[in-house]
């Protein structure tokens, strides 16, 4: 069995809209969608001074962290982590992560989840209400 090589591809990140449904700018850069990848999908989160991310668990994905800048408090299934600048975590698959910025200035998260569920829509679970609750969920594409 042959398997297509992955093409590189390149996006930057003025090139796509935030989504703020459950708080901070979320941007998925490297995605289904964007670059026609299929083992996962990434991208940044910006949360100012104060900002949250909703609770939620991802039922098929594993997420990877890595904070570029800021200081921030994750809460893992009810139990806070601190991070700062050059930390990198693994939230494990069904492991429910609410992400608060803690310190004065903005942060920078650079994040990836892999592998992809089976549809975009079964990918996210909030156990906590959106602060948006029209906004639409992330775009990543993929199987549907």
């Amino acid at each position: 069995m042959t398997t297509a090589a992955a093409t590189p591809a390149k996006v930057n990140l003025a090139e796509v809209a935030p989504n703020r449904k459950r708080g901070g700018d979320i941007r998925i850069t490297l995605s289904p969608r964007t670059t026609g990848c299929t083992s996962g999908f990434g991208g940044t989160l910006r949360l100012e001074a104060g900002e949250y991310v909703t609770e939620h668990l991802h039922p098929y994905s594993e997420e990877f962290l890595h904070v570029v800048t800021g200081t921030l408090e994750i809460t893992l299934d009810g139990a806070p982590v601190a991070l700062g600048p050059g930390d990198s975590l693994l939230v494990p698959i069904n492991m429910r992560h609410r992400l608060v910025n803690t310190g004065p200035e903005p942060a920078q998260v650079v994040f990836h989840l892999s592998p992809l569920a089976p549809r975009p829509e079964l990918g996210h679970v909030d156990t906590e209400a959106p602060l948006d609750g029209n906004g639409a969920n992330p775009d990543v594409g993929g199987a549907s």
